[in-house]
Order: C-alpha cells, then structure tokens, then sequence
C-alpha cells in the first residue's frame, strides 16, 4: 500500500508552457481551490499545499478556506520554521485539523526566511527546537523549552487535534543537518526525483541515520508526471511543455526561491547535467521541468503501464508516499486518475 498525493499549485506554478506566464493559471484561491476539489473527486490520498512567501497565496490560510470543501483526502500543509509565532501556528494547526476531521499532515520547510538569511547550521537547530516544541503543543503537552531560538514555558492550546496527537511531519533536505534533523525528528522523509538507485541509496543512508536515534522513517517521493497512452504522446507532451522556454527565463523562475543554493537544488542540477541530450536522466525520468523550476526538477514519463513500472520500482526500494504534479495540473491530474492511479493499491500512510 503507498499513499498517492497531489500538489496544488499555490506557488505560482502551473503552466502550459514552462516559462511562459497564464493569468488563468497564476496561484488565486480559484485555481487551486478547483486543483484540490478534482484530486479529491480522483480519489488521490493527499494533496500538498507548498509555501512561499514572494510566490503566490499563503498555504495556512488556504487550508483553513478548502478545508470544509474537501470529503475524504488529506491535506499536506507546508509551514517554514521560524515564519511565525510558534504557539500561534500550533493552534492554527490545530484548528485546521478539526476543520478537516483530523486529516491533516504537515511538511516542515527549513529554508531561509523571508527577510533573514542564516548558515545551514544554525537555520536547522531553529527548524529542530521548532519541530520538537510544535510536536509537543499539539501532543497537548506544556511546554517549558529553553534552546537558541525557542524560549518558552507555555500550556498548549485548548483547542487540540482531533486525534489528540500530533499530525505526522514530512520533511525534506540533502545536506547533513538536514539528513540528521529528519532522523531525529521527522515521520516521513522526502526526497526529490532522481535515479531508483539513489533513491535506494538515500533510503539507506536514511534508515542508518534514524537508527542512531533509535527511530523508523517513512520514505516519500516528490515528482512531477506526464503520462499519455502511448510513450511517443508522453514524450512530445513533454518537449512540448519547453517548447516556448529560453534559457534567461528559467533562470529567473529558478531564482524566485528561496533555497536555489540548497544541498537538494544542487542534486537536481546535478541530475539534469548528467541527462542525456533528450533530457533522460535514465528511463522514464525526463529533466526538463528543472530547466524552468527550482525543486523538484524531473518528471516520470511514459504510457500507463512506464510510468506505473517506474513508481513500483522506488516502492521496492523502499518510497511509499509519491506527491505528483503536473502540467497543468487540473488536465494531468485527470489523466493521472485515469491511466494510473486506478492499477495502484494505494491509500493515507496515516489513516484519520
């Protein structure tokens, strides 16, 4: 069984041609609202809802708003470690995981802050004191925490989880504190597209690290999917979605982040270095989408029966959560739902 997730677009990401800007397709509470009302209808388990503070709406206040509108999928709600008060955030996550009857999931961001830059180090002890003291609150334990960036001796909210318990935390980063921060204190552990076999390698590398804390992780996958009844379809979908891109403007878009220097940008630049002219870093897994887009930089492509070969093959080294997106979302959503997810036994990691 593996969760199967989908991705609204509220970082002013979707196009139909990477690069070249929609006004029908910019982040609005409309356009992602109808992303998020379709993969629920599609019978996706989760669906992510990124954060970025120059980048489209906030993440926080669009869950609570889709929140009463979504029937049985869960909500994977990104917050950035040090973007708020920290008890606030507490009992709006809390909040909104009563809106949502106890369905919500969280994934920690640890990038830099709008306004302040700080070294890797010290930018994830604040996202470790922050994960261990929002665990706590929304545990509905008191709190009485005195670190570098956290300070606080403090009762938990009244209003608690539906669960009475934390909502899991995904958390992603290939540098080394951002490797022992998730062993130490995530459930899920993301990682961007890459090779089946470092993706294996990642897993172990992983299960090593969370071991020395006496701990288990979860394994998750964040792609981007193309999908077309016959291969050809899905490759000439793919050259067309860069069709119309030039080398100035994805640069730009990559620059737009917050964590273009990260350890995991780096890794995808690596990736579509190493791809071949077609863009193939190996079968199935095309590069281009990172030519216009910092993140996650690769996409699975191919007919049905590709690219579900090609999600069993990181299941078997150990992904069992996939968040997939696509260009546009609403249409490769659909064609997603049609041709693969059906031929899936998937569902929540953590049931509600």
């Amino acid at each position: 069984m593996i969760e199967v997730s989908w991705f609204a677009a509220l970082c002013d990401d979707d196009y139909e041609f990477l690069g070249v800007p929609n006004a029908d397709l910019q982040s609005s509470w409309e356009h992602c609202r109808d992303i998020a009302l379709r993969a629920d209808q599609n019978g996706f388990d989760n669906i992510l809802l990124p954060s970025g503070y120059a980048l489209g709406i906030d993440s926080v206040a669009f869950a609570a708003g889709i929140a009463p509108l979504i029937e049985q999928m869960q909500l994977l709600l990104a917050v950035r470690m040090g973007e708020m008060w920290l008890p606030q955030l507490a009992r709006q996550l809390a909040t909104i995981d009563t809106m949502v009857g106890g369905r919500l999931t969280i994934n920690i961001i640890s990038s830099d802050i709008p306004g302040e830059q700080l070294e890797s180090e010290p930018r994830y002890q604040r996202t470790r004191e922050w994960m261990a003291v929002l665990r706590q609150l929304l545990n509905g334990e008191s709190i009485d925490f005195h670190g570098d960036f956290v300070d606080l001796t403090l009762d938990p909210p009244r209003v608690g989880t539906v669960g009475g318990t934390c909502p899991p935390f995904y958390f992603g980063g290939f540098s080394d504190p951002a490797k022992q921060t998730a062993a130490e204190h995530a459930d899920v552990f993301l990682t961007w597209p890459d090779t089946v076999a470092s993706v294996a390698d990642t897993v172990v590398d992983m299960g090593t690290r969370a071991a020395g804390f006496d701990r288990e992780l979860k394994y998750g996958l964040r792609a981007h999917v193309i999908v077309r009844e016959t291969e050809a379809e899905a490759r000439a979908a793919a050259d067309r979605l860069i069709s119309r891109l030039d080398a100035d403007t994805g640069e730009a878009i990559r620059q737009k982040s917050l964590d273009t220097a990260s350890a995991g940008v780096q890794r995808q630049n690596e990736l579509r270095d190493s791809a071949t002219d077609d863009g193939y870093a190996e079968a199935n897994l095309w590069t281009g989408v990172g030519r216009a887009r910092s993140g996650a930089g690769a996409a699975i492509v191919g007919d049905p029966d590709q690219v579900l070969a090609k999600l069993h093959a990181y299941a078997d080294v150990g992904i069992e959560a996939f968040i997939l997106s696509g260009y546009t979302h609403l249409a490769e959503c659909d064609l997603f739902a049609r041709h693969v997810l059906p031929k899936l036994e998937h569902g929540p990691l953590y049931a509600a």
